[in-house]
């Protein structure tokens, strides 16, 4: 310290006060001969001194200290700088904007009175502005619209007054935030027990926090469930209802955050299910063909009202088959309703056609209604648009799938046919008794039934669908569009040509290749999949940014779909009865 200059100080901040030296004393229990020394030069005061005195003076001890060369005055604003700067760490890992100022501030706070207030103040900020934080996450949910504007506004106003205070430190070495509580006192050198033990709770507070939101799965509702327990209520699931494999994907945030396999893949031989075992997809084709086809749309190739007839130079009936069975048009020839068919039709199970031709008395095609006129549940009319699309462009669907779907996502286990590729790896279908099916692998390919695929393919379709990718904006919301409003009290068997009003509280619909409701937490788009030995389901919430997948090989696998969407995401929109899934405590 520089003796004159304290001295100098002294008279000029006691007379701008007007002090005497006798008032002075009185207020800072300094001497008056001590007073008149320093203000002579005689002596050199002690730090704590030159502090009773700023105090009394209602100044800051800079005001009467000068530095004793450049040098050290450049140490001290670095040292500020970074004091001020630190805190932008606590962006990247949590709490090192308390943290690392305050360590700072520990070791620094006796070498300068600067580094102690500076410390005080910015450690107090950063409490302030954290606890703020945490307030406005709750403010968030639970106060409409100024909860979302406190929200946005808390981490900009921080960023702000920190920048703000290292422009300012650099320039007259003084701060100032805003907003701060005193949980450090400016007139205590240590921290108190109680500031200890409120960082550490809040440190630990915070990492069980972040564990836990990684650990737990958010459901529709809000409501959060462990990932560990949802496994523990599979296993109980799928052995009460004795299903030998299952694979659940759950999305969140339009990512996954839960996928696992259960069981087994070949359950004689107790060979175990994975998320990389090929599973027949079944019906599971159609939401991928409803993708497709938007993307031809999007192309040109043809537009969803428009005659499939008109795009093709001869009648559908004329060409000859170049499959066993579904590119045989030939009944058609005496149909006079077929020619009004579109692409919407055929997406939207419209036109008429049966599931299954096999399912007419006689095996022949034929459009059973006016096309357009119900809904009736028809992989015919898949097959119908995928041939009329590959005689337009010449390619088979399996060289558009994996042009347009498949190798864009990565899904290197995913085909319309069977390929050896998947030999090593995949599931057999079982009964209900857990007998297995023999593996179905000389399917030709077809839109609505042939897809083989594994969990973690068919969740890279899911998710690239919940994130708007493969086909644009306009496409996407077509495709999940109400298109036709669904009545019947069932979607298969006698039922289905009998109508309710049982599912119009969901306003059970159909889109393009995508089953359709209503939940107050956005729209669902689901899809399912029933064949022998292999049932699926599927439902993603895009406003919820939310879904599940499931992939069973039991023809059981129906009967746990109610209560496993329950429990995993808080659906209870599926329209379970409709899709004739009866829970296995009720059959």
């Amino acid at each position: 310290m520089e003796t004159q200059s304290i001295a100098k100080n002294l008279v000029y901040q006691r007379k701008l006060k007007g002090y005497t030296q006798e008032e002075l004393s009185e207020k800072t229990q300094v001497t008056i001969r001590t007073i008149q020394r320093i203000e002579k030069g005689d002596v050199t005061p002690h730090l704590q001194t030159v502090k009773l005195l700023a105090t009394a003076l209602d100044i800051e001890v800079n005001d009467l200290l000068i530095l004793e060369n450049p040098k050290e005055e450049t140490i001290q604003k670095k040292w500020l700088i970074l004091l001020h700067s630190t805190p932008f760490l606590g962006f990247i890992i949590p709490l090192a904007n308390i943290l690392l100022p305050l360590f700072i501030w520990i070791h620094k706070r006796e070498d300068n009175e600067l580094y102690n207030s500076h410390g005080i103040k910015i450690i107090n900020f950063q409490i302030t502005m954290s606890i703020l934080y945490l307030l406005s996450l709750v403010a968030l949910v639970t106060i409409e619209k100024w909860g979302f504007f406190l929200f946005i506004s808390v981490i900009p106003f921080s960023i702000i007054c920190m920048l703000f205070n290292i422009v300012r430190v650099v320039n007259s070495q003084k701060c100032y935030y805003p907003l701060s509580f005193p949980f450090i006192s400016s007139t205590k050198k240590t921290v108190s027990k109680k500031m200890i033990i409120l960082l550490l709770t809040s440190t630990m507070y915070f990492t069980s926090c972040t564990q836990a939101k990684a650990q737990n799965i958010i459901r529709l509702d809000g409501t959060e469930i462990a990932k560990d327990s949802l496994t523990i209520k599979i296993n109980r699931l799928i052995k009460k209802a004795n299903i030998p494999g299952i694979a659940v994907t759950i999305f969140n945030d339009n990512e996954v955050t839960y996928q696992k396999a259960f069981g087994y893949k070949d359950y004689d031989k107790k060979l175990a299910l994975n998320d990389s075992t090929n599973i027949y997809g079944g019906s599971f084709s159609k939401a991928v063909f409803g993708v497709l086809v938007m993307k031809l749309v999007e192309d040109g190739v043809i537009d969803l009202d428009t005659a499939l007839e008109s795009y093709l130079p001869k009648k559908i009936y004329e060409y000859k088959p170049l499959t066993r069975w579904h590119d045989d048009f030939s009944a058609l020839k005496n149909d006079s309703l077929y020619h009004k068919i579109t692409a919407r039709m055929c997406l939207t199970h419209t036109t008429g056609f049966a599931n299954s031709r096999w399912m007419e008395s006689d095996y022949q095609l034929r459009v059973n209604r006016e096309p357009g006129s119900r809904y009736s549940y028809s992989g015919e009319g898949f097959i119908y648009l995928q041939v009329v699309l590959e005689k337009i462009l010449g390619k088979n669907l399996e060289e558009l799938a994996q042009e347009l779907i498949f190798e864009p996502l990565n899904m290197s286990r995913s085909s319309y046919q069977w390929s050896p590729l998947f030999e090593d790896n995949f599931a057999y279908g079982h009964t209900i008794t857990s007998e297995r099916f023999k593996k179905d692998i000389d399917n030709e390919p077809r839109g609505g039934s042939t897809l083989e695929t594994t969990p973690e393919d068919y969740s890279k379709f899911l998710k690239a669908v919940l994130q708007q990718k493969i086909i644009t904006r306009n496409s996407w919301n077509e495709l999940f569009k109400p298109q036709f409003r669904i009545h019947s009290i069932k979607q298969f068997g006698p039922l289905a040509l009998k109508d309710s009003t049982q599912n119009d509280p969901i306003e059970l619909s159909y889109g393009l290749g995508w089953g359709i409701l209503k939940t107050p937490y956005g729209f669902g788009a689901f899809k399912e999949c029933h064949g022998n030995g292999f049932q699926h389901y599927s439902i993603i919430f895009p406003e919820a940014q939310k879904g599940i997948m499931i992939m069973t090989n039991s023809d059981n696998g129906e009967s746990i779909f109610k209560e496993l969407l329950e429990i995993s995401i808080a659906d209870t929109y599926t329209p379970w009865y409709w899709e004739d899934y009866i829970p296995y405590d009720e059959k």
